[in-house]
């Protein structure tokens, strides 16, 4: 996929320049490999950390944007340019050859598991290997690049074990499984460190879900993984809306939000704590309610601010008086007309502690949905699940060695040695790592009946050999939710 048609159109040409997207040291590796090295082979795995499991997902964002567009003459020119003034060597030679005999797309073939796999921590995800005895070092060199997947596979793992545990909740208190993918809804747009960032950890929390403001992710998830539309949104008001009106005309601003977005089956969403959250929920219970009612939608509450375990649990009793409620099968209170979204002070522990509150109190999920931010995007890194690049395999003439590190100081950071691939049990679907004969790199399967190759080749010397599209990401993600 060209650059003009990906989501990250205009960047500046250093940005999109392969060669550039490494560590300064990089440049200098050529020289520091033995004299006789010829191949070389990489791989990418979590070496544990928060979750316990992985969800694989955007190398393919990577591979459109980055790989799949060919180093060109004047790429080099700016980087060699760089390298020099910057104090490194710079393998002009290398580069050279990679334009002259592959057209500057780079021979290196990537093989990892598809996306939307679950896979324990502990197991290769990505492999990538170069052959070519004038250029083996790009195994090495594009770990800079590559390794950025630990963004989207974070974002999209913290999204779907949030995922299980709303889905918990819901198998316990709730009649209606259905509305599991609309209740994490993603806040983060503004609270990222990038365009870029928004729109891949945007995209990665959609694996999950189907609800987000941040449209940069919707955007990318749509063009990167062949999806019409992957998300949606429902019209909501800010403090600015709200406060724009005046205090004293509070009520009126509500009003205007049931007038204008308030119809048969709309959802609307209103935050009302800009001022007196308690002053607010009585009014949407008295003057405000017959408006709500005749408008035939659900009304959401936001409450902004607070204790969010404690502010939730009041705003869902305030509405209960005012609007009333029903008992499901499960002996659960779900609301009449009217909603709640908490969308402050969102994470992992918070919306667990929230919903466990809820069930104590007699309320089922069907009551809220979350709104998540810095937590979901921005609160993560390449430690939260441990992410690690190394090369485990190493030609030299014409026999391959294994390659590993094994420091005393800290064994967690041991690597695996060997051309690695993941096999899959096919009646069990545990995962494992494995070591394969030179022969079998490419289709692995073991003398086991049992096991196969987990892993396919994703790209090959320019080529993107798998375009997934979002719709089977999630199926794979989901494939065994009762």
């Amino acid at each position: 996929m060209p650059i003009e048609s990906s989501g990250f159109s205009g960047v500046s040409s250093f940005l999109s320049n392969p060669i550039l997207n490494t560590d300064s040291y990089k440049a200098s590796h050529y020289l520091q490999y033995p004299p006789e090295a010829s191949a070389m082979f990489s791989y990418i795995e979590s070496r544990g950390g928060r979750y316990g499991r992985t969800v694989f997902f955007g190398l393919q964002i990577l591979l459109k944007t980055y790989l799949c567009r060919p180093v060109t003459p004047p790429m080099i020119d700016e980087a060699k340019a760089f390298f020099t003034a910057h104090g490194e060597p710079f393998n002009e030679a290398g580069w050279r050859h990679i334009v002259r005999q592959y057209n500057g797309y780079l021979p290196v073939r990537i093989r990892a598991v598809p996306e939307g796999s679950v896979v324990p921590t502990h197991n290769v995800l990505v492999t990538v290997e170069c052959d070519d005895p004038q250029v083996f070092w790009l195994a090495s060199y594009l770990e800079t690049m590559l390794l950025r997947v630990w963004y989207p596979i974070t974002v999209a793992t913290q999204s779907w074990h949030l995922r299980q545990t709303i889905r918990a909740y819901l198998a316990r208190s709730s009649d209606d499984l259905t509305q599991l993918p609309f209740k994490l809804h993603d806040f983060g747009a503004r609270g990222v460190s990038s365009a870029e960032s928004a729109a891949i950890g945007g995209a990665a929390h959609l694996v999950s879900f189907m609800g987000s403001d941040t449209v940069l992710g919707v955007m990318a998830a749509n063009r990167y993984y062949n999806e019409s539309m992957a998300a949606f949104s429902v019209p909501a008001a800010e403090h600015s809306t709200i406060t724009a009106w005046g205090r004293e005309r509070e009520t009126d601003a509500y009003r205007n939000m049931i007038a204008r977005f308030g119809k048969p089956g709309a959802i609307v969403s209103v935050v009302s704590d800009s001022y007196d959250l308690f002053a607010a929920l009585k009014a949407w219970g008295t003057e405000l309610k017959q408006a709500v009612l005749d408008a035939g939608g659900m009304l959401v509450i936001r409450p902004d601010s607070g204790d969010p375990r404690t502010i939730v649990l009041y705003t869902l009793r305030a509405l209960a008086a005012s609007f009333g409620s029903t008992v499901n099968s499960k002996g659960r209170r779900v609301l009449n007309n009217v909603r709640v979204i908490q969308g402050d002070g969102v994470n992992p522990d918070s919306l667990e502690a929230i919903l466990a509150a809820m069930d104590d109190a007699g309320f089922a999920t069907d009551n809220i949905v979350f709104g998540m931010g810095g937590a979901l995007l921005q609160q993560i890194d390449r430690d939260t699940q441990r992410f690690a690049m190394k090369c485990s395999a190493i030609r030299l003439g014409d026999a391959w060695h294994d390659v590993s590190k094994e420091p005393v100081t800290d064994t967690a950071k041991r690597s695996m040695k060997g051309r690695l691939t993941l096999l899959r049990n096919r009646r069990t679907g545990e995962y494992r790592t494995a070591a394969l004969p030179l022969a079998q790199v490419k289709h692995a399967v073991t003398d086991e009946a049992d096991w196969e190759d987990a892993m396919v080749t994703v790209f090959d010397s320019g080529a993107l050999l798998v375009d997934a599209s979002l719709s089977e990401i999630r199926a794979r993600a989901h494939a065994h939710e009762a």
